[in-house]
C-alpha cells in the first residue's frame, strides 16, 4: 500500500503556471473564508445556498426527485420546505469547506460537539478494528477533520480532484493529524492491514454503486449499493459503528455521533448486510432530512428493464 500524500507532492512546481492561477485565487479564497467567525460563515452559506436554489436548476430537480422518492411520506409543501433548507446547509459546507485547512485542535473542541464517544474509545483502548460508517451528510468534511483532530488518525479512501490545485489542497487537510489515504485503485490488502492494526477505518457508503453494486432497498425502493462493507467487516475483524454529522443551527458549530456498533454484523450475505446499511442510514435521514446529500443522483442506476428516475443530464455546450 502507497500514501499519495506522504513526502513532497509531484508535480508541485508545475502548478505555479498561469492557467492554474485561478484555482490557487479560489484556495486562497477558501482559506480566508475559513478563518471567519462560524456564526457568520453559517450566515453567509445559508445565503449563498438559497441562492443557489434557484440557479443550480439541474441540481435541485435531482435532489426534488429524491425526495420525492425517500420522503414520500411528507406532503410537497414539506418536501420543498426541505429542498430549500437543503440548499442553505449546501452553502454552509462550501463556505466552510477552507475552515479545516490547517484548522487547529483548540478550534475544532470549539466548534464540534461530540455525542457518545465511549461507543468508539473503548474499541481503540482495547485495539478492536474499527470501521466508521459515515454517511453524506453535508457536514462529512468538518466531522472528518474532527474525528482525525480529536479522537483518533484514521484511514480513508480517495478518488482524485480534477483540479490539481484544490485536490492538493484536500488531500493536505485531511493528513494534518496523521491519517492515511489509500486510493481506490489501490491493493485493498493493504487496507486490511492498516484496520487490524488498529487504524479506524473512515467509510463513506451510501453513493450509486453502478453496475458493480447489488439491488437492495434504499427508501423502499431498490438501489444499486457497494457491498464491501460486509466483505471489510468479515476480512478485517472490525466492528461497524454508524457515525453521524450534523450541522447545529444558526452557526453553534457541528455535532458528531457514534451509535451503537452494527449488530449481528457481518452475517455472510451480501444482500443482508448491505440492506441492514441503507436501514441505519435512513432511520437517520428521517431525523434530519435537510442536510442529506440529495443532490446526488442515489438512484441512477436501475434494475434491468426500470425506467430512469432522472432527466438526462444538460449537455454543456
Amino acid at each position: 500500500m502507497t500514501d499519495p500524500d506522504s513526502g513532497p507532492l509531484p508535480g508541485a512546481p508545475a502548478l505555479r503556471h498561469p492557467r492554474y492561477w485561478p484555482s490557487w485565487l479560489a484556495v486562497g479564497l477558501a482559506y480566508a473564508l475559513g478563518r471567519l467567525p462560524f456564526p457568520l460563515l453559517w450566515a453567509l452559506g445559508q445565503g449563498l445556498g438559497r441562492l443557489g436554489y434557484y440557479m443550480a436548476t439541474d441540481r435541485r430537480e435531482v435532489a426534488r426527485r429524491n425526495l420525492g422518492i425517500c420522503l414520500a411520506n411528507r406532503t410537497p409543501t414539506q418536501r420543498e420546505r426541505i429542498l430549500r433548507a437543503h440548499f442553505g446547509w449546501l452553502g454552509v459546507a462550501a463556505v466552510t469547506q477552507g475552515l479545516v485547512w490547517g484548522i487547529s485542535r483548540a478550534r475544532l473542541k470549539r466548534l464540534v460537539l461530540i455525542r457518545n464517544p465511549e461507543v468508539i474509545d473503548a474499541c481503540i483502548a482495547a485495539g478492536r478494528p474499527v470501521i466508521v460508517l459515515v454517511p453524506h451528510f453535508v457536514g462529512l468534511e468538518l466531522a472528518g477533520a474532527a474525528f482525525t483532530g480529536l479522537v483518533h488518525a484514521g484511514v480513508y479512501m480517495y478518488q482524485k480532484i480534477r483540479d490539481p490545485v484544490v485536490d492538493r489542497q484536500v488531500k493536505r487537510a485531511r493528513r494534518q493529524y496523521g491519517s492515511v489515504s489509500i486510493e481506490r485503485s489501490d491493493d485493498l490488502r493493504g487496507l486490511i492491514r492498516v484496520v487490524r492494526s488498529g487504524t479506524p477505518f473512515f467509510y463513506l457508503p451510501d453513493q450509486d454503486g453502478g453496475r458493480r453494486g447489488i439491488f437492495v432497498p434504499f427508501c423502499g425502493v431498490p438501489a444499486s449499493t457497494v457491498p464491501s462493507l460486509g466483505r471489510f467487516a468479515a476480512l478485517s475483524g472490525a466492528l461497524v459503528i454508524p457515525t453521524f454529522a450534523r450541522y447545529l443551527p444558526w452557526g453553534r458549530g457541528l455535532e458528531l455521533a457514534f451509535d451503537a456498533p452494527l449488530s449481528p454484523f457481518p452475517t455472510g450475505d451480501p444482500a443482508a448486510d448491505a440492506a441492514l446499511m441503507n436501514r441505519v442510514i435512513e432511520a437517520r435521514i428521517h431525523t434530519m432530512p435537510e442536510q442529506y446529500f440529495w443532490v446526488h443522483r442515489r438512484f441512477k442506476t436501475r434494475p434491468p428493464g426500470a425506467p430512469p428516475f432522472y432527466p438526462p443530464k444538460r449537455r454543456r455546450s
